[in-house]
C-alpha cells in the first residue's frame, strides 16, 4: 500500500462525508427538548465506546412537503437506563435551515407522510394506557391539533392514503390458524402448540397472526368502513418478515389497489419465492393477478399518474439473493424489463417527479449510489456516488434528491442531492457528538484472489493511525450470504467502533457479495465452503504483508452466514486466525437444513437435502462445506453468540459449536439472549454484547491489554487451585 494515498484518500472521505454549507440544527421548542442531552463540540475527546455508539441520534427517512418548501423526518434516540428508544419528529426547511422539533411524546411516531397539501402529517402512534394498540394518528404540520383516525381492534403497522386522500389502507394482523384452546376449549390454560404443515414459526415468532391490507374511506377526521382485502384468506400481504408499505401502491384514480402477495401456504409457501402483484378492484372486490407466470418474488410496486407500473423482480423460484430487475408495464398491460442491460440487483425505487425516469439505488461496487434511467431509452445516469451509501429517497422537483447518507464513518443524516454536485448536508443531528472522537482512515484496496480476479477490499485504520506501528486485525465476515459489503452504519457490527478500539478492519467484498455483477453474486450458491472462503484467506494473505499489521493476532468476526463463515474457518485457517467470534451462525449444516424455516434458501443454495444421495451439489455442500466436519482441526480460541428467539439460525447451532469447542478443550465463550432474535435490538444487550465481544478480542489479539491480563491472572488462579486440590506427587528421596 502506498502510505500517501491513505493519508490522502482519509481526508478526502472526511472532507467529503462532513462538507456542508448549512446551518446546525436548532434545539427544540421549548417543552420539547430532545430525548437525550446533546454535548459540546468543545469537551474534550472522548472514547468511542459501546455506552457512545447507543447514544447517537438515528434519522429516518426524509418525506418533502408537496410544496417542495418543508422536509419531515424523525430522529431516534435509545435510553440505556429505560433500555427504550424513542422517535420525535422534525420539520426543516429545504435547505436544511430552521430545523425544529414537532413533537416530544412518551411513544415514537412512524410511517410519517405529508397529507391535505401539506397543511397535515398522517402517522402511527401508540397512546398510553391499558390495551392501547399503534393507530392511525393526525396532526397540524406543527405538530398540534393531534387526532387519533383510526380503531381498528389489533392496531395498524403501517398505511399508504391513496391519491385523492378519500381512502387508505392499512396494514393489521389477523388470527391465522387453529389454537389448542380452539381444538379444546375446556384447556383453556394449555400451552401447547399444535401443527399440521410447515411455516409454523418464521424469523422470531410462532405463527399465530399473519398481516392484511384493510381499506378504509377517509373523511379527513376518522377511518371507517374498515374491509379486509384478503378477508378469508390465509395469506400474508405483505409477506414476512420484511414486507411493509412498500408492498402495497394506489392507482392514480383511487379505485383499485395492487398489494404483494404469495399465495400459497404450509410447505409450498417454505418452499417458494413465487410472490405476485395483484389489483384489487375497491369497487367489484376482485383481484387479479398482474405477474402471473413471473416466477420470483415480484415487490415494491410503484404506479404513476398515468397508471403506468414499475416493480422489483426476481426470475427465479426459490432464489431469494436473485438479480432484482426493474420491471415496467404500460397502461395497456405490456410489460418489460428495462434492466436486462444492466447486471446490477436493484432495492429502492421511485419515479421521478416528471414521470419519465426512475430513480434507483443498488449496491455498485462496495458502495450503495443513487442512479437515474430513463424508461423510454433505458440510459442510466449516476445521481450520486461517493465512499457511502445513500437510502432513503424523496424529491424535491426533477433535479434535486432528498436522501439519507451514511459510511462507515457516520450514522445517517439527510443531504440534498443535484446530479453533477456535490451532496450537500442537511441535518446534523450527530456532528456535535462526532467532533468529540477521532475519526478513522478509510480504504479501498484490490485484492488478487486464486483465480485471477481483483476483488474490492475496504480497510478501516485506527484513529491517528501510525504506519510504523504494529496494529492487530479483524477480518469481517458478511452475512447474508448475499449481502453487501458497502460504506452501511451498523450499531452491532460497526467499523467505527471497532477501528477505534486499535484494530485494522479488513471487509472483503467476496464471492456471493451483490454489487460486482450477476456471476460473482451468483457463484456462492452450492459453493459454501469453496471460492468464498478462498476470498477471505486472500484478503488476509494480501493484508499481513503490510508492515503494520500484526500477522500472530488476526481475529475472523461474523453473524450468519458471517458466523458460518467463521466456523468453517475455524477449521481451515492453517494459523492465520488467533480467535474467532460467531454470532446465529450456522454450524452444522445438516441440522440446518432441518432446522431452518424459509425451505427456498437452504434448498437453493445447498443444493437440497442431505438424504439426497444423488444429488452431487447437496453431497459436495453437506460433505466439504460443513463447518461441524472439520472441528478435528480446531485450535483456536471461540466466541459464540446467538438469540433464542431465532428461528433462521437456532441458537442451538451456537450452543453445539461451544459445546464442540470445550470437549476439544480450546477456551471459549457462549453468550445467549432469551429476548433477542436474529439481531441485538435492546440497547442494554446491545452494550453487553460490544462489551463482551472487546473482551473477547482484546483477550486473544492484544497481549498487553487488561482483558488479556485478567484471562491471564484467572487461568493462573485456576491452574493454583487444581494444584492444591490435586498436588503433584513428590520425588521419594534416593538411597545412600
Amino acid at each position: 500500500m502506498k502510505l500517501a494515498k491513505l493519508t490522502v484518500m482519509s481526508v478526502a472521505v472526511l472532507a467529503f462525508l462532513s462538507s456542508s454549507t448549512c446551518s446546525k440544527q436548532e434545539a427544540a421548542a421549548p417543552g420539547q427538548a430532545p430525548a437525550t442531552e446533546k454535548t459540546s463540540a468543545t469537551m474534550e475527546k472522548k472514547e468511542f465506546t459501546p455506552e457512545f455508539l447507543n447514544q447517537l441520534g438515528r434519522v429516518g427517512g426524509p418525506q418533502v412537503s408537496p410544496d417542495g418548501k418543508k422536509i419531515l423526518y424523525g430522529v431516534t434516540y435509545y435510553d440505556i437506563a429505560t433500555n427504550k428508544g424513542n422517535c420525535d419528529l422534525w420539520v426543516m426547511d429545504v435547505d436544511g435551515q430552521n430545523a425544529r422539533q414537532i413533537t416530544n411524546t412518551p411513544n415514537s411516531e412512524s410511517n410519517y407522510v405529508w397529507i391535505d397539501g401539506g397543511k397535515k402529517i398522517a402517522f402511527i402512534y401508540k397512546d398510553e394506557g391499558e390495551g392501547k394498540t399503534p393507530q392511525l394518528w393526525t396532526m397540524n404540520a406543527d405538530g398540534g391539533g393531534r387526532n387519533c383516525v383510526s380503531d381498528v381492534e389489533d392496531g395498524i403497522e403501517g398505511f399508504v392514503f391513496s391519491p385523492d386522500e378519500k381512502r387508505v389502507v392499512m396494514i393489521s394482523q389477523v388470527k391465522y390458524g387453529q389454537t389448542a384452546q380452539d381444538m379444546y376449549p375446556d384447556l383453556d390454560n394449555t400451552t401447547g402448540k399444535v401443527y399440521d404443515d410447515m411455516m409454523y414459526k418464521h424469523w422470531d415468532e410462532w405463527v399465530t397472526t399473519i398481516p392484511h391490507p384493510f381499506v378504509a374511506d377517509f373523511d379527513g377526521s376518522k377511518a371507517g368502513n374498515v374491509k379486509d382485502v384478503l378477508e378469508g384468506e390465509p395469506y400474508e400481504s405483505p409477506m414476512k418478515p420484511w414486507g411493509g408499505i412498500e408492498s402495497l401502491a394506489w392507482t392514480p384514480d383511487s379505485k383499485s389497489l395492487v398489494y404483494v402477495c404469495r399465495k400459497k401456504t404450509g410447505k409450498d409457501y417454505a418452499f417458494s419465492t413465487n410472490s405476485d402483484l395483484y389489483k384489487y378492484n375497491l369497487e367489484t372486490g376482485k383481484a387479479e393477478n398482474l405477474t402471473q407466470g413471473m416466477m420470483g418474488y415480484d415487490t415494491y410496486p410503484i404506479i404513476n399518474s398515468k397508471g403506468e407500473m414499475a416493480w422489483l423482480s426476481m426470475e427465479h423460484d426459490g432464489y431469494e439473493a436473485d438479480k432484482n430487475r426493474i420491471f415496467f408495464m404500460d397502461a395497456a398491460g405490456n410489460k418489460k424489463d428495462l434492466t436486462e442491460n444492466w447486471d446490477y440487483s436493484v432495492d429502492d425505487i421511485a419515479w421521478s417527479p416528471d414521470e419519465k425516469a426512475i430513480y434507483f439505488i443498488c449496491p455498485f461496487q462496495g458502495t450503495q449510489p443513487i442512479f437515474r434511467m430513463d424508461v423510454a431509452t433505458q440510459k442510466v445516469d449516476t445521481i450520486a456516488m461517493g465512499v457511502c451509501d445513500f437510502n432513503s429517497m424523496s424529491f424535491v422537483d426533477d433535479n434535486t434528491v432528498i436522501a439519507c447518507r451514511q459510511s462507515y464513518q457516520t450514522p445517517n443524516e439527510i443531504c440534498s442531492i443535484q446530479m453533477g454536485k456535490e451532496p450537500v448536508q442537511l441535518t446534523h443531528v450527530n456532528d456535535e457528538a462526532l467532533a468529540q472522537v477521532d475519526p478513522i482512515g478509510i480504504e479501498k484496496r484490490m485484492v488478487p484472489t486464486t483465480d485471477g480476479k481483483l476483488m474490492t477490499t475496504w480497510v478501516c485504520y485506527p484513529p491517528n493511525f501510525d504506519p510504523n506501528k504494529k496494529y492487530p486485525a479483524i477480518l469481517f465476515c458478511e452475512g447474508g450470504p448475499q449481502s453487501p459489503v458497502s460504506q452501511f452504519w451498523s450499531y452491532r457490527w460497526n467499523m467505527r467502533i471497532m477501528a477505534s478500539n486499535g484494530y485494522i478492519v479488513i471487509l472483503p467484498n467476496r464471492r456471493g457479495l451483490p454489487g460486482f455483477g450477476t456471476e460473482w453474486n451468483a457463484q456462492i450458491s452450492g459453493d459454501y465452503g469453496g471460492q468464498n472462503m478462498r476470498d477471505y484467506l486472500s484478503a488476509v494473505d494480501y493484508m499481513k504483508k503490510e508492515p503494520y499489521i500484526d500477522g500472530d493476532h488476526i481475529g475472523a468476526v461474523g453473524a450468519s452466514y458471517g458466523g458460518y463463515s467463521v466456523y468453517f474457518l475455524a477449521g481451515n485457517h492453517n494459523k492465520r486466525f488467533a480467535c474467532f467470534l460467531a454470532h446465529a451462525g450456522i454450524f452444522n449444516l445438516e441440522a440446518q437444513y432441518l432446522e431452518t424455516e424459509e425451505m427456498w434458501f437452504v434448498q437453493w443454495d445447498l443444493g437440497g437435502p442431505y438424504w439426497d444421495k444423488n444429488n452431487a451439489i447437496a453431497q459436495r455442500s453437506y460433505s466439504q462445506a460443513n463447518p461441524k466436519n472439520y472441528v478435528q482441526n480446531w485450535d483456536t480460541p471461540i466466541m459464540c453468540t446467538a438469540g433464542e428467539l431465532d428461528y433462521r439460525i437456532v441458537f442451538t447451532q451456537a450452543c453445539q459449536a461451544f459445546n464442540a469447542a470445550k470437549i476439544k478443550g480450546l477456551p471459549a465463550r457462549l453468550l445467549l439472549f432469551p429476548d433477542e432474535n436474529h439481531w441485538i435490538l435492546k440497547p442494554q444487550n446491545s452494550i453487553l454484547w460490544q462489551r463482551e465481544f472487546f473482551k473477547w478480542l482484546d483477550t486473544w489479539l492484544k497481549p498487553d491489554s487488561e482483558a488479556a491480563k485478567a484471562y491471564k491472572a484467572q487461568q493462573d488462579s485456576i491452574a493454583a487451585a487444581k494444584a492444591a486440590v490435586n498436588p503433584a506427587p513428590v520425588a521419594e528421596e534416593k538411597k545412600n
